[in-house]
């Protein structure tokens, strides 16, 4: 598997370096996106509620796959604030335009502004970049 980290809540950097590091990644695969957010103290519901209510169906208008989203069962893995999930991309280059025309989407300004009223939602962001094997059943 090929990984790229960035640290960003929002734009994926595109742009860093995404050439296949191992003969095993396949040829054809999409681009997953792995985003794992901490919820900032008491915040943890209502990022959830963000995303059940307004994030997931503009993942889907601005093009991006909701492949699935998880919480770790383990309180000291983070069952209390942290929320797992993938989306799936054609390329590098889509999530990219993606993401940007999902942060500029008014819809989600609005639902992002209404959801922060009363202070930020998520405290921090990793997102990994992946690409499949040329054996996973997922590409």
């Amino acid at each position: 598997m090929f990984i790229v980290i960035a640290t960003t809540l929002a734009l994926p950097a595109a742009e860093k370096d995404a050439t296949p590091a191992s003969p095993s990644v396949a040829k054809d695969s999409r681009c997953f996106e792995m985003r794992t957010y901490y919820a900032a103290p008491g915040k943890f519901e209502d990022m959830n509620r963000r995303f059940r209510d307004h994030t997931c169906k503009l993942f889907k208008k601005h093009g991006m796959e909701l492949v699935g989203f998880w919480i770790p069962q383990d309180k000291d893995k983070g069952s209390e604030n942290t929320l797992v999930y993938i989306l799936a991309h054609k390329s590098r280059e889509a999530a990219k335009k993606s993401w940007d025309a999902f942060v500029n989407d008014p819809e989600w300004k609005k639902a992002k502004a209404e959801s922060e009223a009363n202070g930020r939602l998520v405290e921090k962001a990793d997102v990994v970049f992946l690409s499949a094997t040329d054996y996973s059943p997922l590409k």
